[in-house]
């Protein structure tokens, strides 16, 4: 459910204090959590990507083609993994990577939209 014009401005004029009263607090909270996940993820995939490879070489070693064609998948896996996770990770103060703003502001007109039909319904109906 989106927020009102209202219940926006006042989200906006909250933020703007928190901004000025301690604007390093607020910039250490903007985003970290998306930029902590991805950040994990990519780590995680990288030692997926290292367990591959050990599972490649083991099985070259053990002469199991199974056990390299397992170790390969793993290691493709992760390799999409770790990429995806890099390109999708927020940079330090840079809005996290949710919608968009232009498409974010063509839903809010287009609630606002709705919204004054709305009331003029509800007007006409009244007069």
């Amino acid at each position: 459910m989106p927020l009102s014009e209202h219940e926006q401005r006042m989200l906006e004029q909250m933020e703007r204090a928190l901004y000025a009263e301690d604007p390093k607090f607020a910039s250490a909270l903007e985003g970290s959590g998306l930029r902590t996940y991805t950040r994990r993820r990519v780590y995680q995939a990288v030692a997926g990507f290292l367990v591959g490879i050990a599972l490649l070489m083991a099985g070259m070693v053990a002469q199991q083609i199974w056990v390299s064609v397992v170790g390969f998948l793993v290691m493709l896996g992760c390799a999409v993994l770790a990429v995806t996770g890099w390109r999708k990770a927020p940079k330090p103060g840079e809005q996290p990577a949710g919608a968009p703003r232009r498409q974010a502001r063509q839903k809010r007109s287009m609630m606002d939209r709705i919204e004054q039909r709305w009331q003029r319904r509800r007007d006409e109906q009244g007069h």
